[in-house]
């Protein structure tokens, strides 16, 4: 079972995506410095806990696009 990630999470993803769709690519130490340039964060976990959630919404466009 996989883990569930709070609201906060997917909201910023899905806003950093929309405001910048074609920044972010399918690697997540990439991600992670944009991320940490774009937001405003203090804490690391949540940084990654954001950069992780749009490198996966990244790799399902990728592989939605492919099929």
């Amino acid at each position: 079972m996989g883990k569930v990630r709070i609201g906060i999470v997917k909201r910023t993803a899905r806003k950093l995506l929309t405001l910048y769709p074609d920044m972010f690519k399918p690697e997540f130490q990439y991600n992670k410095e944009l991320v940490s340039k774009l937001v405003s964060t203090k804490s690391k976990k949540l940084r990654n806990q954001i950069a992780g959630y749009i490198t996966h919404l990244v790799k399902l466009r990728e592989r939605q696009s492919e099929s």
